[in-house]
């Protein structure tokens, strides 16, 4: 019997920083963001009152709701992260946590030295947790597995850019290995060369989840970008260096498949028995 990685294991075990790290961060820009809405309002306080008599009011209450907002999603992020629970509306208001709190996030990092990857490294787990933990499964033609042009080798003449099948398997990068898997699982496979060409991708593919290979930045970004729908990300591996014959741990992005994929649709549990047509007279 085949040998398959064990979801749960492998998807745990992904090799990113703490989400402490960034829930920790998610706290301080919270009360950052609360006390930078506040002054809007004190600030300009004793000024309104040439406006109108309300004006001063108006403005507070719409600082306060935008206040409220906030609270709700940090709060509803650092409850969900943590216990896998949501707050009422909360769905609704986490492109808040994605949209917003990353870029405040990084400033606030750098000035307490934490490096920028190490913060989306954390952004990035706490990303899979979240997509995790809605326990949707999805059929193959539902799915994209997204890879980035550098885990091509360097030596390869070949251009995968617009049609990765003409990738010659001869296994000195990992484009064969994950040919092998977009063939198991019938999962359309893509690479791209930069954020515009993948955003094109999934514009034409329109999928409802994207598997995607990538470093922190890229990820991180293209997170974002493609919000809400959900992304899956793991991290490549660069023994060389950034961008240079890249690897993708093979092992997680199958584990990765097998969590997300209708199990209806696992290559052991599809009919490849010849189809018997009836005698012909």
């Amino acid at each position: 019997m085949a040998s398959y990685p064990n979801p749960q294991k492998e998807l745990s075990s992904e090799e990113t920083s703490s989400k402490g790290l960034f829930l920790g961060l998610v706290a301080i820009t919270c009360l950052f963001l609360c006390l930078f809405l506040v002054s809007l309002w004190i600030v300009p306080y004793y000024g309104f009152d040439a406006i109108h008599p309300y004006a001063k009011w108006i403005a507070g209450f719409v600082v306060g709701v935008a206040i409220i907002l906030v609270l709700w999603a940090s709060i509803g992020l650092l409850l969900n992260a943590t216990t896998g629970k949501y707050l009422p509306f909360f769905k609704k208001l986490r492109g808040v946590s994605v949209k917003l709190f990353l870029p405040v996030m990084t400033l606030i990092g750098r000035i307490f030295g934490i490096s920028k990857n190490k913060i989306r490294s954390s952004f990035i787990r706490v990303n899979n947790e979240l997509v995790l933990s809605e326990a949707k499964t999805f059929k193959p033609d539902e799915m994209l597995m997204l890879m980035p042009h550098c885990l091509q080798s360097s030596r390869c003449k070949i251009r995968l850019t617009y049609n990765v099948r003409n990738c010659k398997r001869c296994g000195k990068c990992s484009i064969a290995g994950l040919l092998e898997l977009s063939d198991k699982y019938n999962i359309h496979l893509a690479v791209a060369t930069g954020g515009t060409i993948a955003r094109r991708i999934v514009v034409e593919r329109r999928p409802k989840l994207i598997l995607a290979v990538a470093c922190q930045r890229d990820l991180a970004s293209g997170i974002q970008d493609t919000y809400p729908l959900p992304v899956f990300g793991i991290l490549n591996l660069r023994p060389h260096g950034p961008c240079l014959d890249t690897l993708v741990p093979l092992d997680h992005l199958e584990a990765a498949i097998r969590r997300f994929i209708d199990s209806r649709y696992y290559p052991e549990n599809v009919d490849k028995s010849p189809i018997s047509l009836p005698p012909i007279h």
